[in-house]
């Protein structure tokens, strides 16, 4: 009779037991799909972000190089315009190596004051940078703007492929044709050289130097031409 009893207790126990391990292994089995999702879209959150940031950095930008006399101005010009993204002071198209702003102001070096602007073409194109260019100094001075004289002070583009080089030539080509000057331009139009930066002091020597004399005398006029000629493509901050 015991054991009888004994054998019932142990079926009902079994019975109830079924569930409990049933739904045990039930959520078990739910709850790592979740887990091992959760997990995936933790890895995959850094790789969308690194994605992003590499498409960011491969942003395709190009480069333009200028002489329009001294740099100071030509650079606090070309700062002002939208896709541009840095305007670096320095010298090309001479054949001294590693000329210092000494040597440069000799005029014996054959090189010019230039600025290498780097700009977004989706935003501000070649075209547009040679307005501004032609615009903004006297291209029929040779070797000179204003009191600056000396071959550091030439209207040059130095192009870095074929289509500056030809965009450039049909550019000053129709200038001189619609005689949009009273002289006939001079700008050299070159193939682009080794680039020297110039010295620190010189970057940004403008918007660093506002009440220099000769900032304040030659300058604030360029930028009111540029604000009347070429407002819309200015940065608005």
């Amino acid at each position: 009779m015991r054991t009888a009893l004994r054998c019932v207790q142990l079926i009902c126990c079994y019975l109830v037991l079924i569930p409990i391990v049933s739904c045990a292994q039930s959520g078990s089995t739910t709850s790592t799909p979740q887990k091992t999702q959760e997990t995936k879209q933790s890895k995959s959150s850094p790789a969308i972000a690194a994605a992003g940031a590499k498409a960011k950095k491969e942003k395709k930008m190009e480069v333009a190089t200028f002489g329009g006399g001294c740099f100071w101005c030509t650079e606090a010009v070309f700062l002002q315009l939208k896709g541009v993204s840095s305007v670096k002071s320095g010298y090309m198209g001479g054949h001294t190596l590693n000329p210092t702003y000494k040597d440069i102001c000799t005029g014996t070096t054959g090189h010019a004051e230039v600025i290498h602007i780097e700009f977004d073409p989706a935003v501000v194109t070649f075209d547009v940078l040679l307005q501004v260019f032609w615009k903004t100094h006297d291209p029929t001075t040779l070797n000179r703007q204003g009191n600056d004289v000396g071959t550091q002070y030439r209207s040059a583009v130095f192009f870095h492929n074929d289509t500056q080089k030809q965009k450039a030539a049909e550019y000053k080509k129709k200038l001189n044709a619609v005689k949009a000057y009273p002289n006939p331009v001079v700008t050299e139009i070159t193939a682009a050289s080794r680039f020297y930066v110039a010295e620190d002091y010189h970057q940004n020597y403008f918007n660093n130097n506002p009440n220099q004399g000769y900032c304040r005398a030659l300058i604030p006029p360029k930028l009111e031409k540029l604000r009347r000629v070429f407002g819309d493509k200015l940065k608005t901050n």
